[in-house]
This record gives C-alpha cells, sequence and structure tokens, in this order.
C-alpha cells in the first residue's frame, strides 16, 4: 500500500508583486499547501506575522519591506519554522548575522531569494568557472542597469532599506561573485551617486568589478551582465533584448564563441519551490547560510559603514 506525503503547510508574509509570484510558484509546482497569508494592505487575510504564527504551519515565505526581514525571520525561526525571505536578508551585515545565528539555533532552513543563482545561465556559468577550465581568474565584471526605479516611497528611506540600488540591485551581483568566485575581497573601493539613497554605483573588490544602476538610460528596460575572465577563456552572461529575464551564457576563446544556454528558461520562482521541496523532505539548517552574512558584509563594505 502506499502512502501519500503530507505537502509541508506554508504561511505567506506579504503579498506583493514579488510574494504573489511566489506563491504562485510554489502553489503551481504542487510542492506545499498555501494554509496562510497575511498582508496588511489587503483585505480578508490575517494583517500581522503575530496572527500569522498563530497558524498550523510548516514554513515561512517573507516578502515585506527590507527593513522588517531580519526580525521577521528571527520571529519565525524561534517558532521553529523554516523561512525563505526576500533579499535582503538585513539591512547590514549585524541584521544578516542574526538572522543566521537564529536558523542555526532553530536548526531550520533558512533561504533568501538570491534567485539568478536558479537561472540555468549562471547555474552554467558558475559549473564553468568552478570546473578550473578558464585557468588562473584574472577578472570579473558584473553589471545590472535596471531603466526603472522602485515603485514604494519605502525603497528611498535609508532607514527603511539599508541603501539605494546597490542593496537592491547590487546585492545579485555581489551574490553572484560569492557563489561563482569565492570573493572575499582584501580591498574595496566604491563610488555611490544620490540622495538620499544611491541612484548609480560602481565598486572594485580586489579583480571584481560591479556596477549597478536605477532609473539608466540604457535604450532597453535592462542591462544586465556577468563576465569572468580567465587565462584560458572566459565566460559571459547576457540577458537578452533587454529581458530581465532572458538569459545566454556563452564560453569564449580568443576570438571564439559558444553558445552553451539560450532561453527560455522559466527560473523566476525557482528558489522558492526549491525550498520548499527541502523543507518538504525535512531539510534542516544548511551552514551555506553563511554566505548571506559574506555578501551582507560586502556590501556594508561597499557603503563604507
Amino acid at each position: 500500500m502506499s502512502v501519500t506525503a503530507t505537502l509541508p503547510r506554508l504561511g505567506f508574509l506579504g503579498l506583493g508583486w514579488i510574494g504573489r509570484s511566489r506563491l504562485d510558484a510554489i502553489a503551481a509546482a504542487g510542492v506545499a499547501e498555501v494554509a496562510a497569508v497575511a498582508d496588511p494592505a489587503l483585505p480578508g487575510p490575517v494583517d500581522t506575522l503575530d496572527h500569522l504564527l498563530e497558524e498550523e504551519l510548516d514554513g515561512v515565505v517573507i516578502a515585506t519591506p527590507s527593513a522588517l526581514h531580519a526580525e521577521q525571520a528571527i520571529a519565525a525561526l524561534e517558532r521553529g519554522l523554516p523561512v525563505f525571505c526576500q533579499k535582503p536578508l538585513g539591512r547590514t551585515a549585524a541584521e544578516a548575522q542574526r538572522v543566521v545565528e537564529a536558523a542555526r539555533a532553530a536548526d531550520r532552513l533558512l533561504s533568501v531569494d538570491l534567485s539568478y543563482r536558479c537561472a540555468e545561465a549562471f547555474r552554467t556559468a558558475h559549473d564553468v568557472v568552478q570546473s578550473g577550465e578558464l585557468g588562473e581568474i584574472l577578472a570579473a565584471d558584473l553589471v545590472f542597469h535596471n531603466a526603472y526605479g522602485p515603485d514604494k516611497a519605502w525603497f528611498y528611506d535609508p532607514a527603511l532599506a539599508g541603501g539605494g540600488c546597490v542593496i537592491d540591485l547590487g546585492v545579485h551581483l555581489v551574490d553572484l561573485a560569492v557563489w561563482m568566485l569565492d570573493l572575499q575581497p582584501v580591498e574595496v573601493r566604491s563610488r555611490l551617486r544620490g540622495e538620499p539613497v544611491e541612484q548609480i554605483a560602481t565598486a572594485e573588490l580586489d579583480h571584481v568589478r560591479i556596477a549597478c544602476s536605477w532609473n539608466l538610460h540604457a535604450g532597453r528596460e535592462a542591462v544586465i551582465e556577468a563576465s569572468v575572465y580567465g587565462s584560458e577563456g572566459a565566460v559571459v552572461v547576457r540577458n537578452v533584448d533587454g529581458s530581465f529575464y532572458d538569459f545566454r551564457c556563452e564560453r569564449l576563446r580568443g576570438t571564439e564563441t559558444e553558445v552553451l544556454v539560450e532561453p527560455p528558461d522559466p527560473w523566476p520562482g525557482r528558489a522558492a519551490v526549491e525550498w520548499a521541496r527541502r523543507v518538504a523532505a525535512g531539510e534542516r539548517f544548511d551552514p551555506a547560510a553563511d554566505e548571506y552574512v559574506r555578501v551582507a558584509s560586502i556590501l556594508d563594505r561597499i557603503y563604507g559603514r
């Protein structure tokens, strides 16, 4: 006689565009049950985390403004619930560290929606770099320019957001460099422009250069690239036709180009689905969560704090 496994019951805190898309992805994948939702801006569902935690849950997905992430994640973890949190996990490395330590103490799975790791083009580039076939890594350039800016006022309040385009977009670039290159920079130099939060930023992290911006006159919706150059070749990921979602990965040798990955690839929401699958499998704390603190620490150095 077969036994049907019970799907984990998940609560969703924050049902803006990102929160709703992650809920839809998890529901469509059939890997968990949408057991409860909370959003103070919507009529009907419960409106606070405290109310959400009164439900019988097996995990919580957090998609609220950045200033709330750390305290909400810690509250859920201390109730023994795994957490999937939108980026940034904290506005500073100290906040991120507190969340990771809470997950470690509770022995619960913690994941952050650093979603570009889940796109096939970036995964392929990661594997090429990690294989060693590029030889000595000489330089890397990572770029995220957005022709638009955030449409919520709190993004422009440093106390609420923790920063501007760096903590919003640059966090993905730093995370990719940590993941692909094991980045632990000795020297960090940066230039941030804009008030009250930066609208454009550049930084040099040893041999890695990053650049990001909001409201750039890019002639397209976005410019997103990650290029890693080695002594034996290079690997490059670029968005296609200004898309936020379509990426091509290429392997470069001298003047030759080999295409490794072409769109389409339905990766948005994949990180949330993978976390839900791991929760269903009973996975506990993953020490890889320490990378969230390393990323936040690098961001702190870019901000000079």
